[in-house]
């Protein structure tokens, strides 16, 4: 792997460091599993790490914005971390209790309380699970289970739960399950083609009719689980409104709610718990990653009514984390009390309008979205073959309307209303066929004669109205196709920058940027220079470049600016995000 003079050290140094580094790796590829996944990506051997900012062992440094894939809320080695370990360690308390009660255990408890959505927190109940995410979203299915005496799950198409057998039978790529698979609204890859409050409409009444048509296949379920930001299936923000209806619907229907706020928890959408931003109280809350403060801990809380479980009905030899509970606990109370919750939601928001003007420059670039600080950037094919569909979509539409037919879209109350223009005010809730034509708004009760057209308005008038609501609604709901390569080779390009991203989505197109909540401003400015750095290297080198690029009158291109910058700039650069990383 070639790394860039601006991210690594001394190069006479680094030369005996440099063969340590890569017989590491070599040693790593001849006796670990072909299972692994991030070394693969990420052929680095990280020996000092602090905050944003790891050292490899062949002296390159990097801005680290997978944080152990959400799990390092306060970066690596935050000092009040590490004092929580060290106070465990030198007082001779016991490292491994089982689910024995202990003062560590009794003050993760009480933080952890403290910290939960109103209306669960004052009765609630923690069960201590093994080690990791998936082990609690199996204690979950097993909980809802005890307690209601049904069998089945409802889940979300993309999501994600883990990987033992119950969780990936809930998740996305599961096959041949005893779960029911739902739609989960989203904006870019609307399922039902219209996105924004249309789709996630459609997707709660699909929910509801499943629910209560006798022939759905459906039996009632143990449970529902979401969600509410889906991280690996694409970094896509449920829609609070969507919230708010999942929770009435099962609320009506007797079926507990679970919600996986095992990435989203601990401030990282922006709220201390991602539900809170819709105002839902889940019946179950399952969590881990950043709970343990960078160590091993995962729990579920959960309603007191649902604790039907019989003693030793979910065990595992290693709940009693003591460690995990102390780094835990101080990592809960430094986010409460130094609102980094709100700091993420503020820096989020300024990072992703910037990301969004990256997305105008570069074609390659679908969507960018995300909640706080869980951002992600959509990688897919160049405009140029889209926009020849939409060509023949206008002429097609066109055509219809120089025939004389008028151009009706689905109601999605169940009726037909008129195809809008862009600017239409006209929106779901408009009268049944009060649409507009080019021409001006048709109001209800505006006469038609029998070919259904109004009077004054001419086939030209049609044509150029289609055509305008053709490209709108291929604009909207018709994205360009995904392009994984291409969001493998700006991942590759950020690394060779010093900075590491993950990938994730349906199609591993989407380069994920979830840096810790203590990331500075500065430090954000350096993650999204080096990303968009990346996204012009690739740009260039690529067969297509021409088309991954938008044209950008009157403005000085960012290849063109990055290849006049001198690397002695951007090694400054990077010191100078690394000091203020050691500053803080």
């Amino acid at each position: 792997m070639a790394v860039s003079e601006s991210v690594r050290g001394d190069t006479s140094e680094s030369a005996g460091t440099g063969a340590a580094h890569e017989g590491i790796l070599r040693r790593q590829s001849a006796r670990e599993s072909a299972a692994r996944t991030y070394a693969r990506a990420l052929p680095i051997v990280p020996v000092r790490a602090r905050g944003l900012t790891i050292e490899g062992a062949d002296g390159s440094r990097y801005l680290d914005c997978l944080s152990g894939a959400g799990t390092l809320a306060l970066g690596h080695n935050h000092p009040v971390v590490l004092e929580a370990i060290r106070k465990v360690l030198d007082s001779g308390a016991p490292l491994h209790v089982l689910d024995l009660a202990t003062p560590v255990k009794d003050a993760f408890i009480t933080e952890l309380f403290r910290t939960l959505p109103p209306g669960l927190a004052d009765n609630a109940r923690v069960q201590f699970c093994g080690p990791a995410g998936t082990d609690a979203v199996e204690a979950a299915f097993k909980l809802v289970r005890a307690a209601t005496g049904r069998t089945g799950i409802l889940a979300f198409s993309g999501a994600y739960h883990g990987m033992t057998a119950g969780a990936l039978e809930a998740s996305g790529g599961a096959y041949d399950v005893r779960v029911a698979r739902l739609p989960y609204p989203q904006d870019y890859r609307c399922p039902f083609g219209v996105g924004g409050q249309h789709g996630a409409e459609l997707a709660a009444r699909w929910t509801e009719s499943v629910l209560d048509d006798p022939k759905s296949g459906v039996r009632h379920p143990a449970g529902m689980i979401l969600e509410p930001v889906q991280g690996e299936g694409g970094v896509i923000p449920a829609p609070d409104e969507w919230m708010r209806r999942m929770r009435q619907i099962t609320a009506d229907r007797s079926i507990p709610l679970i919600a996986d706020e095992v990435q989203t928890g601990v401030g990282r959408t922006g709220s201390f718990w991602a539900v809170e931003h819709s105002g839902v109280t889940p019946d179950v809350m399952v969590l881990s990653k950043a709970i343990g403060g960078s160590l091993p801990l995962a729990v579920i809380v959960y309603r007191d009514d649902l604790d039907a479980w019989q003693p030793g009905a979910h065990a595992g030899t290693f709940r009693g984390n003591q460690l995990a509970m102390a780094a835990g606990m101080a990592t809960l109370a430094y986010v409460r009390e130094n609102r980094l919750a709100e700091r993420a939601a503020d820096l989020g928001t300024r990072m992703l309008d910037q990301l969004r003007g990256l997305a105008a420059e570069f074609d390659c670039i679908g969507d960018v979205r995300g909640r706080g600080l869980m951002i992600g950037v959509e990688v897919v094919e160049p405009e140029a073959e889209p926009l020849r569909e939409r060509e023949r979509e206008r002429e097609r539409l066109a055509g219809l309307a120089g025939e004389g037919g008028v151009l009706a879209d689905p109601d999605w109350r169940g009726g037909v209303s008129d195809l809008a223009v862009p600017g239409d005010s006209a929106g779901p809730g408009r009268p049944r066929g009060a649409g507009v034509e080019v021409g001006g708004p048709v109001s209800p009760g505006s006469a038609r004669p029998a070919g259904g057209r109004p009077t004054g308005v001419t086939p030209a008038d049609r044509a150029a109205g289609a055509a305008a609501a053709a490209m709108q609604s291929s604009q909207d709901h018709h994205p360009r196709p995904v392009a994984p390569e291409l969001a493998v080779a700006i991942q590759r390009e950020c690394l060779r920058r010093g900075l590491i991203v993950e990938l994730g989505g349906r199609h591993s197109s989407v380069v994920r940027l979830l840096p810790p909540l203590t990331i500075s401003d500065e430090q954000a400015t350096a993650v999204l220079d080096r990303l968009a750095d990346a996204v012009a290297a690739v740009s260039r080198n690529h067969p297509g470049h021409d088309r991954l690029r938008r044209p950008q009158p009157g403005q000085q291109r960012r290849a063109d600016r990055a290849q006049s910058t001198n690397r002695a700039d951007r090694a400054g650069r990077g010191d100078h995000a690394d000091r203020a990383d050691e500053a803080g």
